[in-house]
Parts: C-alpha cells; sequence; structure tokens
C-alpha cells in the first residue's frame, strides 16, 4: 500500500486571491471555504479524494522566509508552452528568477503572492 497526496496546503496573505488565480491556471472551483477564511479548490467533477489533488489556501500573516522548498509544476495540456505562457502571463503570472541560466525548457514564474512555479515544455493530455 502506498500514500498519494489529497491537497497540498499554501498558506498565504489573500486565499480569496490565490484561489481565483489558480483556479483559472488549473480550470479549478472553489470546493470548499472554511470559517478560518481557508479556501480549497480542485477539479469540478472530483474534488477531495480525486485522482488529482485539491489546493488549500490558508491564511497567514507569517512572512515568507525565503526561497521556497517545494514548488508547483504545471504543463500546458491544448496548447504549447509559449501559449501558455502568455495565457498565465495574462492571469496574473510574472516571470521570476530562481537562478536560472536561460537554457531550461521550463519557465520559471510566480503566482501573485510571489510563490515560485514552473511551467513545463511537454504538453500533457487533459485528464
Amino acid at each position: 500500500m502506498a500514500c498519494r497526496i489529497s491537497e497540498l496546503v499554501i498558506d498565504c496573505a489573500d486565499p480569496d486571491r490565490l484561489a481565483a488565480f489558480w483556479s483559472k491556471v488549473l480550470g479549478y472551483v472553489e470546493l470548499d471555504r472554511d470559517d478560518d477564511g481557508s479556501i480549497e479548490i480542485g477539479p469540478t467533477d472530483a474534488g477531495f479524494g480525486g485522482p488529482q489533488p485539491t489546493l488549500l489556501f490558508s491564511p497567514s500573516s507569517d512572512p515568507r522566509p525565503g526561497k521556497l522548498r517545494l514548488h508547483i509544476d504545471v504543463n500546458a495540456t491544448d496548447r504549447d508552452q509559449d501559449a501558455e505562457l502568455e495565457r498565465l502571463l495574462a492571469l496574473g503570472a510574472r516571470p521570476a528568477d530562481v537562478g536560472q541560466t536561460g537554457t531550461e525548457s521550463w519557465r520559471v514564474l510566480a503566482d501573485p503572492e510571489g510563490n515560485e512555479f514552473c511551467l513545463l515544455h511537454t504538453r500533457l493530455p487533459p485528464l
């Protein structure tokens, strides 16, 4: 028996803003909103426990200590990397420099709160 990742919890200053951003990036919908301000998003047809992990944005006023030790990688499903990069930038992502050389096949971006994520080159089939 093995474990599965069921959800990723992301501490953030503005759960509404990040939930809206990542919902647009991933095609997710809001699944739950807790009294503490946490917002969970996930696939429209599965939700928590489905084949894809959900994202839970938890309010926090703690400052980010530096570069994240864990980040999200995303792949386009219906367009090439350049077209998906333009879409992500239009949604509010911005280029991020984490020391890459410029020869990588992936693009490093930051979400509206500065959390780095990578747009990989390979197009994946949609689930």
